[in-house]
This record gives C-alpha cells, sequence and structure tokens, in this order.
C-alpha cells in the first residue's frame, strides 16, 4: 500500500476558493507528501505553486478516473462550502456540496491504494438553539434537526462519510468539525458580518462565539494529512469569546433589532451584496455556539497556536475604520425594517 519512501499523492478539493488553495499548497510543502493535485470546477485565480490543476466537477464519475490515474492515496474533501457566492443558487451550493461529496465518495471507494480521507466539516453541523449544552462533545446531536440550508448539507455529508467509512474499515477516515475560520484573508459570512460598519445584533442575546484562526485550519489539515487518526473532532481555538466583547474590540458601533428585523436586514444587505446572512447566521448571532475541543487536543494530538480571542484580534487588526456608505444603507435598511428609526449605540455607551 503506497510508496512512503516516495511520500503520498494527496488530491484536495475545492482549490479554486482562497482556503482550498493555501491548503493545497500547503500539503504540497510537506515533507512526507511527494504530489498534491488540485481538484475545482474553475482554475484558481492565485499561483499554485507546485499543485498540478485538474479542471474536473466532483459531482461527475470522471472524478473516479483522475483517482485512479494518478494513483492518489489520501484525499482531503475541502469544497463543502457554506454560501453559494460564485457557485450561484442555493440549489447548485446544495448540489456541489451533497452530490458532490458522493461521487467523491463513490470514487474513493472504488481506489484500492486509498489509504486516507480527511474531511473538512463544520461546527455549524450542531445548530444554534436556545436548548443546546454549554459544550457540544463530538458524539452529540443538534438540538433541533436542520430542514434546509447548510446546516443540512453538512449533516447529509457526515453522513455519507459515515457509510463510506463503514465500507471501506481499511482507510483512515479523519473528520475536522471547524468552529468558524477567521482571519486576515478569509472572506465568509462571518466575516463579511464583521466587516460591516455598523454590526446588527439580536435585542436581548449575547452569544457566546468559537473562532479557528486560517492558519490553524491550514495546520489542522496538514496534521490530519499526515497523522490524523480515525475519527470526527471538534478544531477550534481555546477559549470563547462573547459578541458584545467582539464588537467592542472591533470598536464599531452596533444596533440592537428584534431577531426577525435582523432576518429582513439579512435580506437587504444581500441584495445589496454587502453580506450573507444565511438562517444558520442568524442562529449563530442569536444563540451562539460552544465545542469541546478535547479530543482535538488528547486524540488528534493537534493544539491551535491561536486562542479564540487571538484569532479574533488578528482578523481585527486588519479590518479599516468604518466608512460612510454602508452606514448609510444600513441605516436606511434599518428603517425599512422597523417603523422608527433605530438609534445607533456608540460603542462607548455599550456595556452589552
Amino acid at each position: 500500500m503506497g510508496h512512503p519512501d516516495h511520500g503520498s499523492t494527496v488530491l484536495v478539493t475545492g482549490v479554486s476558493r482562497d482556503l482550498g488553495q493555501r491548503c493545497a499548497r500547503t500539503l504540497a510543502a510537506t515533507p512526507g507528501v511527494a504530489r498534491v493535485i488540485g481538484v475545482d470546477v474553475v482554475p484558481p485565480r492565485g499561483d499554485l505553486g507546485e499543485v498540478s490543476f485538474v479542471r474536473a466537477d466532483i459531482r461527475n464519475p470522471v472524478i473516479a478516473k483522475v483517482i485512479a490515474k494518478e494513483d492518489v492515496d489520501t484525499v482531503v474533501h475541502m469544497s463543502v462550502i457554506s454560501t453559494p457566492g460564485s457557485a450561484g443558487s442555493r440549489a447548485t451550493m446544495k448540489e456541489l456540496n451533497v452530490i458532490g461529496t458522493m461521487q467523491l465518495l463513490a470514487a474513493a471507494q472504488s481506489a484500492p491504494r486509498l489509504q486516507r480521507l480527511v474531511v473538512k466539516s463544520t461546527t455549524t453541523v450542531y445548530g444554534a438553539s436556545s436548548r443546546d449544552p454549554a459544550m457540544f462533545t463530538e458524539d452529540m446531536e443538534p438540538r433541533r434537526q436542520p430542514r434546509s440550508g447548510y446546516a443540512k448539507d453538512v449533516a447529509e455529508i457526515e453522513g455519507y462519510v459515515r457509510g463510506f467509512a463503514r465500507r471501506r474499515p481499511d482507510v483512515t477516515v479523519t473528520q475536522l468539525r471547524c468552529a468558524n475560520v477567521i482571519g486576515p484573508r478569509v472572506q465568509s459570512p462571518i466575516t463579511s458580518y464583521f466587516r460591516l460598519p455598523v454590526l446588527p445584533t439580536v435585542v436581548g442575546h449575547d452569544p457566546r462565539l468559537q473562532f479557528l484562526h486560517e492558519d490553524d485550519l491550514l495546520g489542522v489539515v496538514r496534521h490530519a494529512t499526515l497523522r490524523g487518526p480515525h475519527g470526527t473532532f471538534n478544531v477550534a481555538g481555546d477559549g470563547i469569546v462573547m459578541l458584545s466583547q467582539a464588537v467592542r474590540r472591533l470598536q464599531r458601533p452596533r444596533v440592537p433589532l428584534p431577531a426577525g428585523a435582523v432576518g429582513n436586514l439579512g435580506s437587504v444587505l444581500r441584495q445589496a451584496r454587502v453580506a450573507e446572512f444565511s438562517p444558520e447566521q442568524l442562529g449563530l448571532l442569536t444563540f451562539g455556539r460552544g465545542v469541546d475541543t478535547t479530543r482535538m487536543r488528547e486524540v488528534l494530538g493537534f493544539h491551535p497556536r491561536y486562542t479564540t480571542a487571538e484569532a479574533f484580534a488578528d482578523f481585527a487588526s486588519s479590518l479599516t475604520p468604518t466608512g460612510g456608505h454602508t452606514v448609510r444603507l444600513i441605516d436606511r435598511a434599518t428603517r425599512l425594517v422597523e417603523s422608527r428609526p433605530a438609534a445607533l449605540e456608540p460603542t462607548g455607551a455599550d456595556r452589552g
């Protein structure tokens, strides 16, 4: 099995997105990895360095030919996406996520040389509700099963991965349930939210948040690719940050709104292409989420370099002071969703 003397051949999905691309490049520069093949529907914008790019759609059975031809022994699945973004519609996103994963796993199942599968999942799978435990451990289910959206995609994907692991017990399968990835270069629903010049928050709620620094995401994927044990692991920086602390840290004013109004404001901001407010995002900004990372440290053997607070501070240090255009946009949107104009709370007065 494999060529330990030559190092492994790794296939990475989702390399047209920044984190997938950086992940592939990190692996290509890792001792013990001989070759990295990056796969995506569209070529990445930047330079892939030592990574060989293969233009392929993982929703298409042709991916099996790529795995066989390139003698792949490790698959790193990075292409599960949380926003339609360049994918287009929500239906396309679901298809890329769920159908793409099914085809990829079908191809992996028929690859005799395969030894390892690493899947980047997310703590979004636990949902966010008023009935949540203080800390989710890996064996807990969400308190409310997601009926649609990204969280449902992830639950389905994890189900397929577990099925694959049963059918191929010879393959080491490591699932990484990552907290919200944050950092100066990350473009995601949560970073778009924090980049808003005025932050809408849900009245009466101060959710607990956990983050994983972008460098630690690359670190944990590399660690899992080289020596990850079989199993599912929560991955997050130590500690938590309250949303009120995060807002103060950013020195941005916030506008507290009823939950329904935040949802309506979200659709206005989405149409203006300012930020993405999915139902999962709204749940997180209302109830927060905490995950237990004992297994990450003790079984996976991974220790993030950044705590949650440090990861957020590094992201915050990259932001420029807020400008006028979006302030006016949010003010206008707030007037739309509430009959009266909401007073913006200056951060100084914000003792939240």
